[in-house]
Protein backbone atom coordinates (compact mmCIF):
# COMPACT_ATOMS: atom_id res chain seq x y z
CA UNK A 1 0.00 0.00 0.00
CA UNK A 2 1.30 3.06 -1.13
CA UNK A 3 1.82 6.36 1.83
CA UNK A 4 -0.62 8.93 1.86
CA UNK A 5 2.08 11.35 2.74
CA UNK A 6 5.50 10.73 2.25
CA UNK A 7 8.45 13.43 3.35
CA UNK A 8 11.57 12.93 1.98
CA UNK A 9 14.56 14.77 3.49
CA UNK A 10 12.57 18.06 4.04
CA UNK A 11 14.58 20.74 5.27
CA UNK A 12 13.28 24.48 5.94
CA UNK A 13 15.94 27.43 6.16
CA UNK A 14 14.65 31.07 7.51
CA UNK A 15 16.57 34.22 7.41
CA UNK A 16 16.90 35.90 10.74
CA UNK A 17 16.47 39.74 10.53
CA UNK A 18 15.67 40.38 6.73
CA UNK A 19 13.73 43.02 6.28
CA UNK A 20 10.20 42.59 5.02
CA UNK A 21 9.54 45.41 2.04
CA UNK A 22 6.41 46.50 0.79
CA UNK A 23 4.14 45.82 -1.93
CA UNK A 24 5.28 47.69 -5.18
CA UNK A 25 3.58 49.15 -8.27
CA UNK A 26 5.07 47.84 -11.81
CA UNK A 27 6.64 51.06 -12.54
CA UNK A 28 8.61 50.33 -9.26
CA UNK A 29 9.50 46.77 -10.03
CA UNK A 30 10.34 47.70 -13.76
CA UNK A 31 13.04 49.86 -12.32
CA UNK A 32 14.13 47.61 -9.81
CA UNK A 33 15.05 45.02 -12.33
CA UNK A 34 17.08 47.75 -14.39
CA UNK A 35 19.17 49.38 -11.73
CA UNK A 36 19.66 45.53 -10.27
CA UNK A 37 22.91 44.27 -12.29
CA UNK A 38 23.98 48.00 -11.76
CA UNK A 39 23.53 47.61 -8.02
CA UNK A 40 25.50 44.00 -8.06
CA UNK A 41 28.72 45.65 -10.11
CA UNK A 42 28.65 47.78 -7.71
CA UNK A 43 28.79 45.75 -4.72
CA UNK A 44 31.18 43.18 -6.48
CA UNK A 45 33.75 46.42 -6.73
CA UNK A 46 32.98 47.35 -2.90
CA UNK A 47 32.82 44.90 0.56
CA UNK A 48 30.98 42.15 0.28
CA UNK A 49 27.30 42.15 1.23
CA UNK A 50 26.87 41.28 4.66
CA UNK A 51 26.36 38.24 6.27
CA UNK A 52 22.67 37.53 6.87
CA UNK A 53 21.99 34.98 9.68
CA UNK A 54 20.14 32.22 8.79
CA UNK A 55 18.16 29.39 10.88
CA UNK A 56 17.49 25.95 9.96
CA UNK A 57 13.81 25.00 11.41
CA UNK A 58 13.45 21.47 9.51
CA UNK A 59 16.50 19.74 8.82
CA UNK A 60 16.43 16.16 6.52
CA UNK A 61 12.93 15.09 7.86
CA UNK A 62 11.59 11.79 6.28
CA UNK A 63 9.31 10.02 6.88
CA UNK A 64 5.84 8.22 5.46
CA UNK A 65 2.44 8.22 6.43
CA UNK A 66 -0.06 5.08 5.41
CA UNK A 67 -3.70 5.62 5.07
CA UNK A 68 -6.02 5.72 8.04
CA UNK A 69 -2.95 5.88 10.55
CA UNK A 70 -3.26 9.04 13.01
CA UNK A 71 0.42 10.32 13.68
CA UNK A 72 1.40 12.49 16.74
CA UNK A 73 4.54 15.45 16.30
CA UNK A 74 5.96 16.26 19.62
CA UNK A 75 8.47 18.23 20.43
CA UNK A 76 9.49 21.20 22.74
CA UNK A 77 8.48 24.79 21.42
CA UNK A 78 10.90 25.60 18.45
CA UNK A 79 11.31 21.78 17.39
CA UNK A 80 9.94 22.50 13.42
CA UNK A 81 6.57 20.91 14.51
CA UNK A 82 4.88 24.24 13.29
CA UNK A 83 7.07 24.87 10.75
CA UNK A 84 6.33 21.05 9.15
CA UNK A 85 2.58 21.63 9.64
CA UNK A 86 2.92 24.67 7.28
CA UNK A 87 5.16 22.16 4.65
CA UNK A 88 2.76 19.55 4.17
CA UNK A 89 -0.53 22.03 4.35
CA UNK A 90 1.41 23.65 1.23
CA UNK A 91 1.74 27.09 2.95
CA UNK A 92 5.07 27.26 3.07
CA UNK A 93 7.52 25.58 0.36
CA UNK A 94 10.81 23.52 1.52
CA UNK A 95 14.28 24.82 1.03
CA UNK A 96 15.65 21.20 0.20
CA UNK A 97 13.13 17.89 -0.07
CA UNK A 98 10.10 16.71 -1.26
CA UNK A 99 6.48 16.48 -0.18
CA UNK A 100 4.20 13.83 -1.71
CA UNK A 101 0.06 14.07 -0.73
CA UNK A 102 -2.13 11.90 -2.55
CA UNK A 103 -5.58 13.32 -1.31
CA UNK A 104 -7.68 16.66 -0.31
CA UNK A 105 -6.09 17.93 2.93
CA UNK A 106 -7.81 20.22 5.46
CA UNK A 107 -6.02 22.20 7.84
CA UNK A 108 -6.53 23.97 10.81
CA UNK A 109 -3.43 25.16 12.15
CA UNK A 110 -4.68 28.66 13.27
CA UNK A 111 -8.01 30.01 14.38
CA UNK A 112 -9.77 31.18 11.34
CA UNK A 113 -6.83 29.77 8.87
CA UNK A 114 -8.65 29.74 5.08
CA UNK A 115 -10.99 32.29 6.67
CA UNK A 116 -12.12 35.73 4.92
CA UNK A 117 -13.36 38.30 7.41
CA UNK A 118 -15.51 39.86 5.38
CA UNK A 119 -17.44 36.88 4.43
CA UNK A 120 -19.93 35.21 6.73
CA UNK A 121 -20.19 31.97 8.20
CA UNK A 122 -22.13 30.64 5.58
CA UNK A 123 -20.10 31.85 3.01
CA UNK A 124 -16.68 30.55 4.77
CA UNK A 125 -18.05 27.12 4.87
CA UNK A 126 -18.94 27.25 1.21
CA UNK A 127 -15.69 28.86 0.46
CA UNK A 128 -13.46 26.37 2.76
CA UNK A 129 -15.90 23.46 0.82
CA UNK A 130 -14.75 24.63 -2.73
CA UNK A 131 -11.01 24.97 -2.08
CA UNK A 132 -10.61 21.49 -1.28
CA UNK A 133 -12.46 20.82 -4.24
CA UNK A 134 -16.07 19.35 -3.10
CA UNK A 135 -19.18 20.29 -4.86
CA UNK A 136 -22.08 22.12 -3.82
CA UNK A 137 -24.07 19.21 -3.44
CA UNK A 138 -21.48 17.51 -0.98
CA UNK A 139 -21.18 20.98 0.94
CA UNK A 140 -24.97 21.34 1.39
CA UNK A 141 -24.98 17.58 2.43
CA UNK A 142 -22.58 18.50 5.46
CA UNK A 143 -23.77 21.74 6.37
CA UNK A 144 -26.30 20.91 9.11
CA UNK A 145 -23.64 19.04 10.45
CA UNK A 146 -21.04 21.22 10.90
CA UNK A 147 -23.99 24.03 11.93
CA UNK A 148 -24.59 21.94 14.72
CA UNK A 149 -21.27 20.45 15.98
CA UNK A 150 -19.88 24.50 15.86
CA UNK A 151 -23.27 25.66 17.41
CA UNK A 152 -23.37 28.91 15.81
CA UNK A 153 -27.01 28.66 13.90
CA UNK A 154 -27.35 32.05 15.51
CA UNK A 155 -24.23 34.12 13.97
CA UNK A 156 -24.17 31.83 10.63
CA UNK A 157 -24.90 34.79 8.37
CA UNK A 158 -22.62 37.70 10.27
CA UNK A 159 -19.27 38.21 9.47
CA UNK A 160 -16.73 36.03 10.77
CA UNK A 161 -14.92 39.37 11.63
CA UNK A 162 -17.03 40.00 14.70
CA UNK A 163 -16.58 36.27 16.05
CA UNK A 164 -14.57 35.97 19.18
CA UNK A 165 -11.75 33.81 19.01
CA UNK A 166 -13.92 30.86 20.30
CA UNK A 167 -16.23 31.15 17.63
CA UNK A 168 -13.67 31.29 14.82
CA UNK A 169 -12.26 28.16 16.24
CA UNK A 170 -15.49 26.18 16.53
CA UNK A 171 -16.48 26.89 13.17
CA UNK A 172 -13.21 26.46 11.72
CA UNK A 173 -12.44 23.05 13.49
CA UNK A 174 -16.00 22.28 12.48
CA UNK A 175 -15.41 23.07 8.61
CA UNK A 176 -12.32 21.10 8.44
CA UNK A 177 -13.63 18.06 10.54
CA UNK A 178 -16.81 17.79 8.43
CA UNK A 179 -15.73 18.44 4.89
CA UNK A 180 -14.33 14.82 4.76
CA UNK A 181 -10.82 15.67 3.72
CA UNK A 182 -8.45 12.41 3.24
CA UNK A 183 -5.74 14.00 5.23
CA UNK A 184 -6.18 16.54 8.35
CA UNK A 185 -3.98 18.35 9.82
CA UNK A 186 -4.17 19.69 13.03
CA UNK A 187 -2.01 22.11 14.94
CA UNK A 188 -1.61 23.65 18.93
CA UNK A 189 -4.98 25.16 18.08
CA UNK A 190 -6.84 23.05 19.60
CA UNK A 191 -5.70 24.57 23.39
CA UNK A 192 -7.60 28.13 22.59
CA UNK A 193 -10.79 26.52 23.24
CA UNK A 194 -12.73 25.68 26.41
CA UNK A 195 -12.51 22.44 27.91
CA UNK A 196 -16.17 20.96 26.83
CA UNK A 197 -14.98 21.72 23.69
CA UNK A 198 -11.59 20.26 23.58
CA UNK A 199 -13.16 17.56 24.53
CA UNK A 200 -15.82 17.39 21.58
CA UNK A 201 -12.98 18.30 19.32
CA UNK A 202 -11.28 14.96 20.57
CA UNK A 203 -13.89 12.79 19.88
CA UNK A 204 -14.69 13.96 16.38
CA UNK A 205 -11.07 13.05 15.89
CA UNK A 206 -11.16 10.06 16.94
CA UNK A 207 -14.55 9.68 14.90
CA UNK A 208 -12.29 10.41 11.42
CA UNK A 209 -9.87 8.29 12.03
CA UNK A 210 -12.07 5.70 12.77
CA UNK A 211 -13.53 6.62 9.39
CA UNK A 212 -10.39 5.49 7.66
CA UNK A 213 -9.02 8.95 7.28
CA UNK A 214 -5.26 9.94 8.04
CA UNK A 215 -4.56 12.56 10.86
CA UNK A 216 -1.27 14.53 11.92
CA UNK A 217 -1.49 16.02 15.20
CA UNK A 218 0.58 18.56 16.65
CA UNK A 219 0.12 18.72 20.51
CA UNK A 220 1.58 19.76 23.68
CA UNK A 221 -1.23 17.79 25.39
CA UNK A 222 0.29 14.32 25.70
CA UNK A 223 -3.01 12.87 27.30
CA UNK A 224 -4.16 13.79 24.00
CA UNK A 225 -1.66 12.17 21.86
CA UNK A 226 -1.53 9.05 23.42
CA UNK A 227 -5.20 8.74 23.31
CA UNK A 228 -5.79 9.54 19.79
CA UNK A 229 -2.19 8.52 17.94
CA UNK A 230 -1.43 5.04 17.22
CA UNK A 231 2.10 6.62 16.37
CA UNK A 232 4.41 9.61 17.30
CA UNK A 233 7.22 11.15 15.62
CA UNK A 234 9.41 13.66 18.02
CA UNK A 235 11.12 16.45 16.61
CA UNK A 236 14.40 18.18 18.12
CA UNK A 237 16.16 21.42 17.00
CA UNK A 238 14.40 20.88 13.27
CA UNK A 239 15.18 16.24 13.20
CA UNK A 240 13.81 14.05 14.00
CA UNK A 241 14.87 11.98 16.94
CA UNK A 242 12.39 9.71 17.23
CA UNK A 243 9.40 7.51 15.44
CA UNK A 244 7.38 4.73 16.72
CA UNK A 245 4.76 3.46 19.17
CA UNK A 246 3.21 6.31 21.09
CA UNK A 247 3.79 5.44 24.38
CA UNK A 248 7.62 5.26 23.56
CA UNK A 249 8.11 8.07 21.67
CA UNK A 250 6.39 10.17 24.63
CA UNK A 251 8.84 8.62 27.18
CA UNK A 252 11.40 9.81 25.28
CA UNK A 253 10.16 13.08 25.29
CA UNK A 254 9.26 13.43 28.57
CA UNK A 255 12.56 11.80 29.93
CA UNK A 256 14.47 13.59 27.77
CA UNK A 257 13.11 17.53 29.18
CA UNK A 258 13.74 16.82 32.75
CA UNK A 259 16.74 17.26 34.35
CA UNK A 260 17.82 14.27 36.30
CA UNK A 261 19.64 14.66 39.40
CA UNK A 262 19.95 13.70 43.10
CA UNK A 263 20.24 17.35 44.72
CA UNK A 264 17.94 20.80 43.73
CA UNK A 265 19.26 23.70 45.10
CA UNK A 266 17.45 27.24 45.38
CA UNK A 267 18.56 30.57 45.68
CA UNK A 268 18.05 32.50 48.66
CA UNK A 269 15.22 34.99 47.52
CA UNK A 270 15.15 38.63 48.33
CA UNK A 271 11.68 38.39 48.97
CA UNK A 272 9.42 39.01 52.08
CA UNK A 273 7.44 35.84 52.21
CA UNK A 274 7.56 33.74 55.17
CA UNK A 275 8.40 30.04 53.39
CA UNK A 276 12.10 29.84 51.53
CA UNK A 277 12.79 26.45 49.73
CA UNK A 278 16.82 26.05 50.38
CA UNK A 279 17.21 22.46 49.06
CA UNK A 280 15.75 19.33 47.98
CA UNK A 281 18.27 15.95 47.69
CA UNK A 282 17.39 11.93 47.11
CA UNK A 283 19.52 10.13 49.35
CA UNK A 284 20.15 6.41 48.93
CA UNK A 285 20.33 4.28 51.78
CA UNK A 286 24.12 5.15 52.66
CA UNK A 287 22.89 9.22 52.78
CA UNK A 288 24.13 10.27 49.62
CA UNK A 289 22.29 11.97 47.04
CA UNK A 290 21.65 10.31 44.19
CA UNK A 291 19.80 10.21 40.28
CA UNK A 292 18.84 6.66 40.30
CA UNK A 293 17.48 4.47 43.39
CA UNK A 294 17.47 0.61 43.41
CA UNK A 295 13.73 -0.93 43.50
CA UNK A 296 14.96 -3.29 46.48
CA UNK A 297 16.43 -0.68 48.77
CA UNK A 298 14.94 2.09 50.48
CA UNK A 299 15.52 5.58 50.21
CA UNK A 300 14.79 9.14 51.54
CA UNK A 301 13.43 12.19 50.01
CA UNK A 302 15.21 15.14 52.41
CA UNK A 303 13.42 18.91 52.06
CA UNK A 304 15.40 21.44 53.41
CA UNK A 305 13.73 24.88 54.20
CA UNK A 306 13.83 28.39 56.43
CA UNK A 307 11.03 30.25 57.82
CA UNK A 308 11.20 33.75 58.41
CA UNK A 309 8.11 34.44 61.11
CA UNK A 310 6.26 31.53 62.65
CA UNK A 311 3.49 29.70 60.81
CA UNK A 312 0.93 27.85 62.08
CA UNK A 313 -1.11 24.57 61.04
CA UNK A 314 1.83 24.08 57.92
CA UNK A 315 2.48 20.67 56.46
CA UNK A 316 5.38 20.05 53.86
CA UNK A 317 4.00 17.57 51.19
CA UNK A 318 5.71 15.60 48.22
CA UNK A 319 4.45 13.66 45.55
CA UNK A 320 5.15 11.19 42.81
CA UNK A 321 4.48 11.49 39.52
CA UNK A 322 5.32 9.18 36.24
CA UNK A 323 7.23 11.34 33.20
CA UNK A 324 3.26 10.90 31.74
CA UNK A 325 1.84 12.95 34.07
CA UNK A 326 0.55 10.44 36.23
CA UNK A 327 -0.20 11.11 39.86
CA UNK A 328 1.56 8.50 41.89
CA UNK A 329 1.12 9.39 45.38
CA UNK A 330 0.89 12.30 47.63
CA UNK A 331 2.20 12.43 51.39
CA UNK A 332 2.05 14.73 53.87
CA UNK A 333 5.15 15.63 57.23
CA UNK A 334 2.05 15.24 59.40
CA UNK A 335 -0.22 12.25 58.15
CA UNK A 336 0.48 10.94 61.61
CA UNK A 337 -2.01 13.17 64.07
CA UNK A 338 0.65 13.18 66.77
CA UNK A 339 3.33 14.56 64.46
CA UNK A 340 0.24 17.32 63.61
CA UNK A 341 0.53 18.63 67.07
CA UNK A 342 4.60 18.38 67.33
CA UNK A 343 4.77 20.48 64.34
CA UNK A 344 1.23 22.64 64.80
CA UNK A 345 3.22 25.81 65.22
CA UNK A 346 6.70 25.92 63.49
CA UNK A 347 8.91 29.16 64.67
CA UNK A 348 11.24 31.18 62.63
CA UNK A 349 14.56 28.91 61.86
CA UNK A 350 15.74 26.25 59.34
CA UNK A 351 14.09 22.88 58.84
CA UNK A 352 14.64 19.33 57.63
CA UNK A 353 11.60 17.37 56.72
CA UNK A 354 12.44 13.73 55.53
CA UNK A 355 10.54 11.01 54.70
CA UNK A 356 11.42 7.53 54.46
CA UNK A 357 10.52 5.48 51.45
CA UNK A 358 10.72 1.38 51.88
CA UNK A 359 11.85 -0.79 49.44
CA UNK A 360 9.82 -2.91 46.85
CA UNK A 361 7.56 -0.03 45.98
CA UNK A 362 8.73 1.54 42.84
CA UNK A 363 8.44 -0.63 39.73
CA UNK A 364 11.70 0.73 37.17
CA UNK A 365 11.67 3.61 35.40
CA UNK A 366 11.50 7.11 35.51
CA UNK A 367 9.67 9.47 38.71
CA UNK A 368 8.90 13.29 38.86
CA UNK A 369 9.63 14.65 42.61
CA UNK A 370 7.39 17.38 43.67
CA UNK A 371 7.58 19.74 46.23
CA UNK A 372 4.62 21.75 48.20
CA UNK A 373 4.07 23.74 51.29
CA UNK A 374 0.60 24.83 52.50
CA UNK A 375 -1.70 25.43 54.91
CA UNK A 376 -5.32 23.34 53.90
CA UNK A 377 -7.57 25.45 52.42
CA UNK A 378 -5.58 29.03 53.41
CA UNK A 379 -2.76 29.33 51.99
CA UNK A 380 0.16 27.95 49.71
CA UNK A 381 3.42 28.98 50.42
CA UNK A 382 5.63 27.42 47.87
CA UNK A 383 4.96 24.25 45.18
CA UNK A 384 7.51 22.82 42.12
CA UNK A 385 5.52 19.83 40.76
CA UNK A 386 8.92 18.58 38.74
CA UNK A 387 11.50 19.40 41.09
CA UNK A 388 13.62 16.34 40.91
CA UNK A 389 13.44 13.33 38.39
CA UNK A 390 15.16 10.42 39.09
CA UNK A 391 15.57 6.86 37.77
CA UNK A 392 14.44 3.26 39.52
CA UNK A 393 16.55 0.05 38.70
CA UNK A 394 14.67 -3.34 39.73
CA UNK A 395 18.48 -4.85 39.46
CA UNK A 396 17.89 -7.39 42.56
CA UNK A 397 14.02 -6.56 42.71
CA UNK A 398 11.04 -8.19 42.94
CA UNK A 399 11.04 -11.02 39.93
CA UNK A 400 14.33 -10.33 38.66
CA UNK A 401 15.06 -13.42 38.04
CA UNK A 402 12.43 -12.93 34.75
CA UNK A 403 14.30 -10.69 31.94
CA UNK A 404 10.91 -9.83 31.24
CA UNK A 405 10.01 -6.13 31.38
CA UNK A 406 6.50 -5.75 34.73
CA UNK A 407 4.40 -3.40 33.85
CA UNK A 408 3.07 -0.72 36.24
CA UNK A 409 4.58 1.97 38.17
CA UNK A 410 4.86 -0.34 41.56
CA UNK A 411 6.46 -3.47 42.08
CA UNK A 412 5.84 -4.69 45.89
CA UNK A 413 6.90 -7.49 48.07
CA UNK A 414 3.63 -8.72 49.05
CA UNK A 415 3.05 -11.94 50.96
CA UNK A 416 1.89 -15.40 49.18
CA UNK A 417 1.23 -18.57 50.60
CA UNK A 418 0.40 -21.85 48.39
CA UNK A 419 -1.33 -24.80 50.10
CA UNK A 420 -1.80 -28.04 48.08
CA UNK A 421 -5.33 -28.79 49.16
CA UNK A 422 -5.47 -32.64 47.75
CA UNK A 423 -2.75 -35.52 48.02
Amino acid sequence: MKPIIRVENVSKQYQLGAEQSAYKTLRESLAGAIAEPFKRFKRNGNAAPPDRRTIWALRGVSFDVAPGEVVGIIGRNGAGKSTLLKVLSRITEPTTGRVELRGRVGSLLEVGTGFHPELTGRENISLNGAILGMSRKEIARKFDEILDFAELSKFIDTPVKRYSSGMYLRLAFAVAAHLEPEILIVDEVLAVGDMAFQKKCLGKMQDVAQAGRTVVFVSHNLSAVLRLCTRAILLDAGRIAISGPTLRVVERYMAGSLEHRGERLWELSKNEGAFRPVALRVLNREGYAVEQVYSSEPFTVEFEYELLSEIRDMRIGFFLTSTLGELLFYTFDVDDPSRYETHRIRHPGRYVSRCHVPAHLLNEGHCVLGISASTFGVCHYFQDEHAIAFAVDAADGIGHRWPEVRPGFFRPALHWSTECLTN
